[in-house]
């Protein structure tokens, strides 16, 4: 007798966590991308900041990463490309944001805040909604009948 294994679910709330971290992170960087210098003195905490830092482009890489993580809510099983490039979208802000902004602004609690929660942590759920997709996707390309 042919058993099959069990049809991996794709949750509700999965794409609900995609739509979540999509319009987070658009939400952040159009702060980042419309708001430079005044986000720039916010995270400073009360420093001076001498350098002129790209925040402009930093915001709008965050604009494209944030619309990748939202589109890919609509299909996450076809599309999990875009998660992965998502994910790697959050990623590469992450590590710029440590390089280039945490030197100039120095630690404090606001630009933990935004590297920690605004960048790290969603890396985590993402990596499990990519994870399920890829799940689904290799299940269905398996047991289609021919």
């Amino acid at each position: 007798m042919d058993q099959k294994s069990p049809f991996p679910v794709f949750p509700m709330h999965f794409r609900g966590i995609l739509l979540l971290a999509g319009m987070y992170s658009i939400a952040w960087s159009a702060i980042f991308r419309l708001m430079g210098g005044s986000i720039l003195g916010w995270l400073a905490d009360g420093t001076t900041i001498s350098a002129s830092l790209p925040v402009t482009y930093y915001g709008g890489l965050g604009i494209l990463v944030g619309l990748l993580i939202f589109f890919s809510a609509f299909y996450p099983v076809s599309w999990v490309y875009l998660i992965i490039a998502g994910i790697a979208g959050k990623i590469i802000l992450a590590i710029w944001f440590g390089l280039d902004f945490i030197p100039v602004l120095g630690w404090n609690k606001r630009t933990v805040f935004q590297l920690i929660f605004n960048e790290i942590l969603w890396i985590i759920p993402l990596i499990l909604v990519f994870l399920r997709g890829c799940q689904v996707k290799n299940y269905l390309a398996q047991n289609t009948e021919k």
